[in-house]
C-alpha cells in the first residue's frame, strides 16, 4: 500500500503545483474523501467512472494537475469517511489500496458528464497561472503538443511540495498536545516506521521514522511532518483501524489484555498454553495467545515447541534469550511471528499467521498488538483447563499439525565423534537432517552405487556404542542381529531382530551384499546387522535390487567391506574388532546393549 499510496502522493504533487493548494489549519476538520483510484487518461477514468456508479452510485471524478484524472467518493466527515472506507473495503467493492484526503488536490471536475468544476483551492501566482495561460508563442505551442502526450511513466513525478515551511510545520508541530504527538508516533507504528515508546516526545527515532514516511509518500524527508502530512498519516491510520475493528480485549483466563482486529479475527477455544483465534470473513489469519506458568527452561521449552509446528517455517530470524524469545519464520506458503516472555513465574506473548499476500496486514497487526499487549498480573492459563491427552496423541498440538519428517529411518554410530553410516535413499532431498530428532546433520560422503551415506552431527555427539568392522568372515547360514527404528511412532527405540544369512551377494550375485532372512520395514533402512560377538556385519539395505523384489521375509545388507572406501572418504576409520572365530558370543544383554546403542534414528525432513 505504501507503494500506491506513494504514486498518489506523486499525483498530489502534480496538483499542488498546478493549482497553488495550501492545507488550512485546520484540515482535519474539514471534509473528506475516499479516493480510489488515479488514472492517466480521460477515457480510462471515464471508464472507470462508470463502473463505480453502477455499484456505488454517486463517484466525482477530478482532473489532478495537468496528465492525471482520480475518481473519489464524498464528500464526508472524517468519521463518516472512515466507517464507509472500511465498509466498502470489507465488502471488497473498492480497492484496498483507497485511502482518505481532504479533497486539496482536487482540480477540476469531470465526473459526472456535464458537472459544474468542482471549487479548487485559492491559488497563488505563478505556477497555476503559468499553466493556465495558453502559451502565446506558436514555436512553444509545437514545443508543448508533444510533452502533453507523453505517458506517466516517461514523465517522472516530482517530489509533493509541502505545503507549510519548516519554521512553520515546526510551530505547528509544537502546538500538538503530548496525546496528538503520541497518535502520530503510533500512526507512525501503525505503517512500520517507528518501533519505540509512544511517550508523545519526538526525539531523534520520531524524526527518522518521520523522515522515512515522507520518502515513501513522495515528500521531502525533512523529519517535520506539515499539518497536511500529519492529517493524512492519521486519517488513514484511523481508517485502516476502523477496516480492522481493532477492539480492547481482556482475556481473563490468560491474564492478557490486547487489542483485537475483531474484524478478522474471533476467538475459537482453550487449548492451554494456548488460546485460538480463528480467522473471520475469510481472512486467513490465526492468532494464538500464550499464557502458562514457567521459568527460563519452559521459555525454551515453548521455542523448541513452536518451531515444530507447520505453521512456524523453518525459515527466517530467531532469537531466544533468558527472559524472552521472537520467531519471525516465512515460507512461499505462510509465514508466522511469535514471542513470550517470562516474568514472574509467568510466560506471556503471542503467535500471529498469515499468507505472504497478507504482509501488509500483518504488519499493521503486529504493531498494533506491540503496543497494546500486556499481562494482567499473575494469571495464567490454567494448565488443566481442557485436557490435551488425545490432541497430543494424533499428532496435533494445539489445534495445529506439527511438523512431520518425510523419512525416518535409521544409522549405525562408526566412530565415537558421532558419525552415522545409513542408507543413501534416506537423506536424499532433505532441507534438514536430524539424528534422534534432537540433533542436526549433514552429508559428508555419499555414494550412489553403493547405496550409502555417511553423516556428521553439527553438534557433538557421544553414542552409547559404535559399531566396528568384523574382522571375521560372513559365512551362510550364521546367525545375525538386525536393528532399526521399525515404528517411530509407537516405539521410540529400536527393535531388535533376529536373522539367518542366506547368500553372499544379491539376487542376481552382486557383490558387496549379504542376503538374509529377516523381516524388515522401511525405517529399518540403514540400521546395524551384527553377529553373536556383536562385530557389525554391514548396514541394512532394503528389500530390492535392480527393480526386483525380494520374496516376503527376505532383506539386503551392504557389508561392512564394500562400505570401508566410503568411510575413509568420510575420515571414519573404524578400528576392527578383536573378535575372531573363536571369541564367544556375548550375552543377550550384552548384545542387545551394545546393538541399541549404535543404532540411531535418521529422519529427513521437508
Amino acid at each position: 500500500m505504501a507503494g500506491l499510496r506513494g504514486i498518489w502522493a506523486a499525483c498530489l504533487a502534480l496538483a499542488l503545483v498546478g493549482f497553488g493548494g495550501v492545507a488550512p489549519a485546520n484540515a482535519q476538520e474539514g471534509p473528506a474523501w475516499i479516493q480510489l483510484e488515479a488514472l492517466p487518461d480521460l477515457a480510462s477514468a471515464e471508464e472507470r467512472a462508470r463502473a463505480y456508479s453502477g455499484a456505488l452510485g454517486s463517484v466525482s471524478g477530478f482532473r489532478l494537475g495537468s496528465k492525471w484524472y482520480l475518481l473519489a467518493l464524498g464528500p464526508y466527515s472524517p468519521a463518516e469517511a472512515a466507517g464507509k472506507m472500511a465498509s466498502l473495503k470489507a465488502s471488497g467493492q473498492i480497492p484496498r489500496d483507497a485511502f482518505i484526503t481532504d479533497g486539496t488536490d482536487h482540480g477540476a471536475q469531470f465526473w459526472p458528464v456535464g458537472a459544474a468544476a468542482a471549487a479548487a483551492p485559492a491559488a497563488t501566482p505563478g505556477a497555476a497561472e503559468a499553466a493556465a495561460t495558453p502559451p502565446s508563442d506558436p514555436a512553444a505551442e509545437a514545443v508543448a503538443e508533444p510533452v502533453a502526450e507523453q505517458t506517466p511513466e516517461a514523465s517522472p513525478a516530482p517530489a509533493a511540495p509541502i505545503d507549510e515551511t519548516i519554521d512553520q510545520a515546526q510551530a505547528s508541530e509544537a502546538a500538538l498536545s503530548r496525546d496528538e504527538k503520541a497518535e502520530l508516533q503510533e500512526s507512525l507504528q501503525w505503517y512500520g516506521y517507528y518501533e519505540g515508546p509512544l511517550d508523545g516526545s519526538i526525539g531523534r527515532g520520531t524524526r527518522a521514522s518521520m523522515a522515512a514516511w515522507q520518502t515513501a509518500m513522495g515528500y521531502e524527508p525533512t523529519g517535520v511532518l506539515t499539518s497536511l502530512q500529519r492529517n493524512t498519516l492519521v486519517t488513514n491510520h484511523k481508517a485502516d483501524e476502523a477496516e480492522f475493528g481493532f477492539t480492547p480485549t481482556t482475556e481473563g483466563e490468560a491474564g492478557i489484555e490486547f487489542s483485537l482486529p475483531a474484524a478478522m479475527l474471533a476467538f475459537d477455544h482453550y487449548e492451554p498454553p494456548f488460546v485460538h483465534y480463528t480467522a473471520k470473513d475469510g481472512s486467513k489469519l490465526r492468532l494464538l495467545l500464550i499464557s502458562e506458568p514457567g521459568d527460563a527452561d519452559t521459555l525454551a521449552g515453548l521455542y523448541d515447541l513452536l518451531q515444530t509446528l507447520e505453521v512456524v517455517p523453518a525459515a527466517g530470524e530467531r532469537s531466544l534469550q533468558d527472559t524472552e524469545f521472537t520467531i519471525n519464520a516465512a515460507s512461499g506458503s505462510i509465514a508466522s511471528f511469535a514471542t513470550a516472555k517470562t516474568s514472574k513465574g509467568a510466560i506471556k506473548g503471542y503467535l500471529l499467521v498469515w499468507e505472504p499476500a497478507q504482509a501488509d496486514i500483518a504488519q499493521r497487526i503486529k504493531a498494533t498488538l506491540a503496543s497494546t499487549f500486556r499481562s494482567t498480573g499473575d494469571q495464567v492459563l490454567d494448565p488443566g483447563l481442557v485436557p490435551l491427552d488425545d490432541t497430543i496423541k494424533s499428532g496435533v498440538l494445539a489445534g495445529m499439525a506439527v511438523k512431520a519428517p518425510k523419512v525416518v529411518a535409521s544409522g549405525i554410530y562408526v566412530d565415537a565423534n558421532g558419525m552415522v553410516l545409513t542408507q543413501a535413499d534416506v537423506v536424499e532431498s532433505c532441507t534438514k537432517i536430524t539424528l534422534d530428532h534432537t540433533v542436526d546433520a549433514e552429508v559428508v560422503a555419499r555414494s550412489a552405487a553403493l547405496g550409502a551415506a555417511v553423516l556428521r552431527p553439527l553438534t557433538p555427539a557421544s553414542p552409547l556404542a559404535v559399531g566396528y568392522a568384523a574382522s571375521v568372515p560372513v559365512d551362510v547360514g550364521a546367525n545375525v542381529l538386525l536393528a532399526g527404528y521399525s515404528l517411530p511412532k509407537g516405539l521410540p527405540a529400536p527393535v531388535l531382530t533376529f536373522g539367518e544369512v542366506q547368500a553372499l551377494g544379491g539376487p542376481s550375485g552382486e557383490v558387496g551384499l549379504i542376503t538374509i532372512a529377516a523381516n524388515v520395514t522401511a525405517h529399518d533402512l540403514g540400521g546395524p546387522v551384527v553377529n553373536d560377538q556383536g562385530a557389525l556385519m554391514g548396514m541394512i539395505f532394503g528389500t530390492a535390487m535392480g527393480g526386483k523384489t525380494l520374496p516376503a521375509g527376505t532383506a539386503l545388507a551392504r557389508d561392512m567391506a564394500s562400505l570401508a572406501p566410503l568411510l575413509a572418504e568420510a575420515k571414519v576409520a573404524p578400528a576392527p574388532t578383536t573378535a575372531s572365530a573363536d571369541t564367544a558370543a556375548l550375552s543377550p544383554d550384552a548384545l542387545n546393549a551394545m546393538v541399541s546403542g549404535m543404532t540411531v534414528q535418521v529422519a529427513c525432513w521437508p
